[in-house]
């Protein structure tokens, strides 16, 4: 289970990129809120459209929707993580690992206070 820091981090080439690229060419599942944080990132630092969808097009992700069911987890963990302040992506992603009973992969290092019955792991 991927978050937008580690997807980015792999993208960039950053610390904790050769953790992610296993997870990447495996079809790790990412929250298509998370997938949305990753191309605005992209998009702000002026790639353009053509080239996001062609570089994350040759990635094997597995997008999963932000359905209501994860819309509730996410929501609700607000009440374990609210002295953290996490966003709403970051809780998108911890409620998806929840419902897949899947390790969270994340460069944020504050993911680690967070107790929700995720098995965080950072990347560096």
């Amino acid at each position: 289970m991927l978050d937008a820091s580690a997807l980015l981090a792999y993208l960039n080439a950053e610390p904790g990129s050769e953790q992610v690229e296993a997870l990447v060419l495996d079809g790790s599942p990412i929250s298509a809120v998370n997938l949305s944080e990753v191309i605005a990132k992209l998009a702000r630092t002026g790639m353009p459209e053509a080239v996001v969808h062609e570089v994350l097009g040759l990635l094997k992700l597995r997008v999963v929707p932000f359905d209501e069911e994860i819309a509730y987890r996410s929501a609700f963990l607000i009440q374990k993580t609210r002295t953290l302040e996490l966003s709403l992506g970051d809780r998108a992603c911890l409620a998806l690992a929840q419902k897949l009973r899947l390790p969270a992969f994340t460069a944020d290092r504050v993911w680690n206070k967070v107790d929700c019955g995720v098995d965080v792991r950072l990347i560096r």
